[in-house]
């Protein structure tokens, strides 16, 4: 390698990445239903829905809407949450919102599909450990 070579910092996230890092958010901080994050004053981690989990994880941090938030990581928020919409057999990832409310939803069924749907997306685009 040449001195003023510069190779990459860093992979590229997937979907799959994403949704087991917003499993892992529900597991940490919690997880809940109506808003996308349950607000507590100064917190920099509330307990989130399904769609602020996935936003934390694109994001890094609370975003008012993550569905529309204007910046560049959106096409990220999107992709992963179509596939965990697709995952659940669901039209749109707006209907993401509906399945985290429904009523006698838990947390346990929420951080599942994601990791589930994450596997799964692994299983679709992946190859020995490596992209198709």
């Amino acid at each position: 390698m040449k001195a003023t070579h510069n190779p990459p910092t860093a992979a590229e996230v997937t979907p799959a990445d994403l949704l087991r890092m917003a499993a892992l958010y529900l597991q940490r901080h919690g997880w809940t239903q109506g808003d996308y994050y349950t607000v507590v004053f100064d917190a920099l981690t509330p307990r989130a829905c399904v769609s602020g989990a996935i936003g934390m994880a694109t994001y890094g941090t609370v975003t008012c809407i993550p569905f529309t938030a204007n910046r560049t990581e959106r096409r990220d928020y999107h992709a992963a949450s179509r596939a965990l919409a697709e995952f659940l057999c669901l039209k749109t990832s707006t209907e993401l919102f509906e399945w985290n409310d429904r009523p006698g939803r838990t947390a346990a069924e929420v951080i599942h599909a994601l990791n589930a749907a994450a596997d799964r997306w692994d299983s679709l685009h992946t190859q020995e450990g490596g992209n198709r």
